[in-house]
């Protein structure tokens, strides 16, 4: 039985995926804004933005908020960490990747999360110490043990391209010893795919809370490990973050490990 919170969450992000569904064929039209150096927003995240904050706001009043378009509303231990539309880049050229991410954290850790994928209808949840799910299915992490074979997903640091260097140096070590990497521009969804046993592995250098809370906890919750590049377990203040099953993710560590640089193993 889903905890309430949980609920209410995948209510918010199924109403945000009618939002993102309905403006698709309606692309061409839609008003854009570069946020930031290659880190764009539509309206599209702004209104399916505003039905989850309504949702979470009529549930829980003394919650705080952090989301990706409308910053930070009220202060409280309980923060729902939101982004309405992760994978922008995608939706914004019709490309089918994308979806809703919702996670309320407790001090800042993550305890119910939802993964929402409107196209296909695919929804993962998870509370702490729940299990992890997908439609109600329980789902769980790939049993590979070590990189032999091994599918990882990842996203360039379009927000910190100082990194570049040192992520194309992680990935290059990595090819060396998986089979593939896959670049599909959704953090949440790609966290969601890992938890699912879809992929084997993530990182990524440079994510926000939002990009990340509830993708990590599903990926516990179905019986993996999220930390930073140098093994700290928790949601990463830095946002670079690694996540896989024990082992993958201790082979992630000392693959990329090699090529971090020091800015990227601080906490």
């Amino acid at each position: 039985m889903p905890r309430p919170a949980v609920t209410i969450a995948a209510r918010a992000a199924r109403s945000a995926g009618h939002v993102i569904l309905r403006y698709m064929n309606r692309i061409d039209g839609l008003n854009v804004v570069e946020k930031q150096r290659m880190d764009f927003a539509s309206e599209v995240d702004r209104l399916a933005e505003a039905e989850i904050v309504k949702e979470l706001r009529r549930a829980y009043p003394t919650h705080a908020i952090l989301a990706e378009e409308g910053g930070a509303i009220g202060k409280s231990p309980f923060t729902w960490m939101v982004d309405p539309l992760d994978g922008t880049h995608n939706y914004l050229r019709g490309i089918p990747h994308f979806c809703v991410s919702i996670a309320l954290c407790e001090k800042g850790v993550p305890t119910h999360g939802v993964v929402y994928d409107p196209l296909r209808d695919e929804l993962y949840t998870a509370s702490k110490g729940d299990g992890a799910y997908l439609n109600d299915r329980r789902i769980r992490v790939g049993k590979r043990d070590s990189l032999g074979g091994a599918m990882i997903a990842t996203g360039f640091p379009y927000r910190q391209r100082e990194h570049l260097d040192a992520q194309l140096g992680m990935t290059r070590a990595l090819l060396g010893q998986a089979e593939d990497i896959r670049r599909s521009g959704s953090a949440a969804l790609d966290l969601a795919y890992v938890a699912a046993g879809r992929y084997d592995g993530y990182f990524e250098i440079g994510l926000k809370p939002w990009d990340m809370a509830a993708g990590a906890l599903l990926v516990h919750e179905a019986g993996g490990r999220y930390c930073d590049f140098a093994g700290r377990d928790g949601l990463p203040v830095s946002g670079n973050l690694v996540a896989g099953n024990l082992h993958v993710t201790k082979a992630l560590l000392d693959a990329i490990g090699e090529q971090a640089t020091p800015a990227l193993l601080k906490a």
